[in-house]
């Protein structure tokens, strides 16, 4: 473990007649340096910038293209030009004993411009180098597995289902998760020998708070006949829904002696029992990972593992005649990207040709039941229940009205349609036994079913800004119950780019003619659509943000008079869920431009209709 501290920063203090040395000057220096690497490590983080592609050139040698990096002590790597390198002439080849190695890039300063030191004195040298160069290396290192992140354990709880001297598996959640939200359950298996061994395991977790897609509280977890290679590892994703309950914690539990795991078919050591506390908080997903990230402090920043080489590549080698070939070269999993603002628009053009997860998935798994013959499992991201309690206090009088207390519904702020039912158990005449039950309306028309049922009268108010929402109860006729218990159910009215896909949209789209423009302030442009193996149909145009300037309801787009970037939605009226996107790149043009184009009051950008 090393030390990346830069602070604190001390700046010169300059006063009339101060003699300046060079530890003042490099002092100076250290100042500037030192700040910007601390800005770089602090916003950027450790990662390629661009470029830095590894390629097999021949059996011997490979190809480092030109790219920027930032280091783990947020140093700039400028490989200003594509390097080829053979494999035998990097620092590190001749300590290599596996079959994988690990190509870094790491930061090196070097002294160059050597000159003649005017003042030098006995015993000094004669020769003093004149600058500093900033330089890069690269080297080989040993394989070093799988690529983790260092602070998970700060956010995931992790438990072991079993290990062996062959596979080991883990179970992982996040220590905390949101009321109302879905959340995933990880499991992972690494194989940890090269014997070649089949594994198979299965287990029970039992989840109070946490309800599976089929609405269970209990949920079989394992694989059946995996088969790993050495190093490699498999994770099995389960995700969960996070009931709304006023608790503020609950356990997620292995059932006893559930846990059973074989390597070809002869039996290891599992857990027999566990149980991993879970924080339940009213926050939002985004709101508990910033949360995470940002209560690191400055001095565990500043703590790191290992070195601050950047990993470029994992050659895997093939030793022949006392030396190594490259067999491949894998990059994916293995290097890190840095997220610049200046690539915005660019990720963003690239993201609009991928359909949002959730309709991918709905649209997917819509088709694979289909075919396959099996039902589909429900979404329950826009929809959540509970339970309440209005009190009455004894010999509540016929007429009087109760109130409950604000409840959050979970689903967020926005447009929310909840429904209350009156729940009880009670003696069932029909039945012949006591039966749980939940009446929505008027329970007075089951009165013939049980002599217990309260007639009460409901209605819910809606707290659309808030994501909250009240239940008012009358009583139709008196009652000696101290308490009202009621079930609630929360549904999220979907927004035009909510609504899922469906078969009947699957193959149907729109798409602009000219989907970016390159527009003056205050210039128009008609965007016309074009409709892809579907009828024409009535379109709506909308300008997501605002200040985006203006456009008319038949796809008439006025700029805005401020420069940048604007995004215009276009989407069938009748069917939301068929949308696309144009957008508006608004900057003012060259006085010679605007000299050499139409007269004053033309309006002629990108082929107005």
């Amino acid at each position: 473990m090393s030390s990346n501290q830069l602070y604190p920063f001390e700046r010169n203090r300059y006063y009339p007649g101060k003699m300046l040395t060079s530890v003042d000057l490099e002092a100076e220096q250290n100042y500037h340096i030192n700040k910007e690497r601390f800005l770089n490590g602090l916003m950027y983080g450790k990662g390629i910038i661009c470029g830095l592609d590894v390629t097999w050139l021949d059996d011997l040698s490979i190809i480092v293209e030109s790219g920027a990096a930032i280091d783990g002590s947020g140093r700039e790597i400028v490989v200003d030009k594509s390097v080829v390198k053979k494999l035998s002439a990097i620092e590190g080849y001749d300590k290599l004993n596996g079959d994988v190695a690990m190509l870094k890039l790491r930061y090196r300063e070097k002294a160059v411009h050597s000159v003649y030191s005017v003042n030098h004195k006995d015993g000094d040298n004669e020769y003093e180098y004149n600058r500093i160069a900033e330089e890069y290396e690269f080297f080989l290192t040993e394989d070093e597995g799988d690529i983790a992140d260092e602070d998970d354990d700060e956010f995931l709880l992790k438990e072991t289902l079993f290990k062996s001297g062959n596979y080991t598996g883990t179970l992982m959640l996040p220590r905390a998760v949101a009321k109302g939200r879905n959340v995933k359950v990880v499991l992972e298996i690494k194989k940890v020998s090269t014997e070649n061994v089949m594994l198979s395991c299965h287990g029970v977790l039992e989840m109070p708070v946490f309800l599976t897609p089929e609405g269970d509280h209990d949920m079989e977890i394992g694989i059946e006949d995996l088969m790993l290679s050495a190093g490699e590892s498999c994770r099995r994703e389960y995700w969960l829904t996070v009931m709304n309950t006023p608790e503020d914690k609950t356990e997620v539990i292995l059932r006893s002696d559930s846990m059973s795991a074989f390597e070809d078919d002869q039996a290891i050591g599992v857990s027999s029992h566990f149980s991993m506390r879970v924080r339940l908080s009213e926050d939002t997903p985004l709101s508990l990972v910033g949360q995470e990230i940002g209560h690191l402090s400055l001095e565990a920043r500043n703590m790191t593992f290992g070195d601050d080489a950047l990993i470029l590549a994992r050659i895997h080698l093939v030793r022949q005649a006392g030396s190594y070939i490259i067999e491949s070269i894998e990059k994916a999993g293995v290097r890190s990207f840095i997220m610049l603002p200046a690539q915005e628009l660019i990720r963003n053009r690239y993201m609009s040709f991928f359909v949002k997860d959730v309709d991918l998935r709905m649209a997917s798994a819509g088709r694979e039941a289909k075919a396959s013959g099996e039902p589909k499992r429900a979404d329950f991201s826009n929809i959540s229940s509970g339970t309440l309690e209005i009190p009455l206090g004894r010999n509540a009088r016929e007429g009087e009205i109760r109130y409950s207390g604000e409840i959050a519904h979970g689903l967020g702020p926005g447009r929310v349609y909840v429904d209350v039912g009156y729940y009880s158990l009670s003696g069932d005449a029909r039945l012949g036994t006591n039966q749980q039950s939940t009446i929505y309306g008027n329970p007075e028309l089951f009165s013939s079913w049980s002599n217990v049922l309260a007639d009460v009268e409901t209605a819910v108010k809606v707290l659309d800004e808030k994501g909250t929402f009240v239940v008012a109860a009358r009583l139709l006729k008196p009652v000696d119950y101290l308490v009202l218990s009621f079930q609630w159910v929360a549904i999220r009215f979907p927004s035009g780019d909510e609504i899922a896909l469906t078969e009947d949209y699957y193959d149907k789209s729109i798409s602009v003619n000219t989907p970016t423009v390159i527009l003056g302030p205050k210039e128009s442009h008609f965007f016309s659509v074009r409709f892809n193996n579907m009828k024409k149909c009535s379109i709506t145009y909308e300008l997501p943000n605002p200040g985006s300037g203006e456009i008319s309801s038949d796809g008439i787009y006025t700029a805005p008079s401020k420069d940048g970037v604007y995004e215009i939605r276009i989407y069938c009226t009748d069917m939301p869920v068929i949308c696309t996107y144009a957008y508006a790149i608004v900057k003012k043009k060259m006085l010679q431009e605007a000299s050499e184009g139409p007269d004053e009051g033309t309006v002629t950008a990108g082929g107005a209709g």
